[in-house]
């Protein structure tokens, strides 16, 4: 797709929330996801409310011209985060130690089709430095389910800078995610 993408950051997940869904079910449908339990439509508003409801969440939307292309969300870790808890392997306790301000959680990040792959000219990436740009924790993590796309999308992450920590998964009824770190926050 040609053009440029517009992005728009928000704080405020009602204004969001739809959007958000309707891309999730459109997305995760097209890799035939949404017959699991871990991705139905539900479960996942029950995260995204979940995640919206802690100090510093925020969402990017891009855009282009009026038709959204994808959106990136957001959070960070707070003192009593649950985030590190489902590591298979504990990590160092300086590692994982937070305050709120040292690490950032990047939820979820999904793009529509049309800007997806080689003729979708980076737009997954662009949201994320877009994300990025403005936020002020020292590293960002993720989780990334390695059996996806064979691996490619755990290579993309890596490609981005991140690395593999260690593995968790932090609800029942969810794959075993590769925990991955990108630190500093900025490369």
């Amino acid at each position: 797709m040609n053009g440029t993408i517009a992005y728009r950051r928000t704080i405020d997940v009602a204004e969001v929330r739809q959007l958000i869904l309707d891309i999730h079910v459109e997305v995760r449908g097209e890799f035939g996801l949404m017959d699991r339990p871990f991705y139905q439509r539900e479960r996942f508003d029950e995260r995204l409310k979940a995640y919206s409801s802690r100090p510093g969440w925020e969402a990017v939307i891009g855009y282009h011209d009026e038709e959204p292309v994808g959106y990136v969300f957001a959070v960070p870790l707070g003192e009593n985060t649950g985030w590190w808890a489902a590591e298979k392997e504990p990590l160092p306790e300086e590692y994982v130690k937070e305050d709120g301000r040292r690490t950032l959680a990047l939820n979820e990040i999904l793009v529509r089709r049309p800007w997806r792959g080689a003729h979708g000219q980076g737009a997954a990436r662009a949201l994320h430095e877009e994300l990025l740009s403005q936020r002020r924790e020292q590293r960002v993590t993720l989780l990334v389910n390695p059996a996806l796309s064979d691996g490619r999308l755990k290579a993309v992450y890596e490609s981005w800078g991140y690395k593999q920590i260690g593995s968790q998964q932090p609800f029942d009824d969810s794959p075993v995610f590769a925990t991955m770190m990108r630190d500093p926050l900025r490369q």
